[in-house]
């Protein structure tokens, strides 16, 4: 038997006391929320933890699960040559804790952007409709299955 393969990762969206939400500017896909693949061995929120201070210099508190994501489209990364399995990603809402601003091998900028501007730099359909989900967010998870390449669609979206 072959064991599947699957990408498991975080998302984290933390907004500060001003409302306020924290962005990085990455080198492939532009702004995004921070967050990043899950290692052997880690727990999601302690995965969370550490992409969001590894992306931002900002430590957190993770408060709340909000989206559960399958991209389920097999696709080449950007160097055209690896092959990106199917990918299972959690988003959640966080609440800084600590820590200040800073760029690292993943980003190239960071600041925190109102609440309502964040959509304005975020050009990823996949990011910005994860994004759409925390901002609709009523207290229950959302589900979605889609697919990224070679074009966004949406194959299911429900509340569980």
């Amino acid at each position: 038997m072959v064991m599947p393969t699957h990408i498991v990762a975080v998302g984290g969206i933390v907004e500060n006391e001003r409302g306020d939400v924290l962005l990085v500017k990455t080198q492939h896909d532009g702004w995004v929320f921070p967050g990043g693949q899950v290692e052997v061995g880690e727990n999601l929120t302690d995965a969370l933890r550490r992409e969001i201070e590894e992306e931002s210099g900002i430590t957190c508190v993770v408060l709340q699960m909000i989206g559960v994501y399958s991209n389920t489209c097999m696709y080449k990364w950007h160097d055209g040559v690896t092959d990106v399995p199917t990918k299972l990603m959690l988003d959640f809402i966080c609440r800084p804790a600590g820590g200040s601003l800073r760029t690292s091998e993943e980003t190239s900028e960071v600041r925190w952007v109102r609440k309502e501007e964040v959509l304005d730099l975020i050009h990823s359909p996949a990011i910005r409709t994860r994004y759409q989900v925390y901002l609709d967010f009523n207290g229950t998870v959302t589900y979605m299955d889609y697919v990224t390449k070679p074009d966004f669609v949406i194959n299911l979206e429900r509340n569980v």
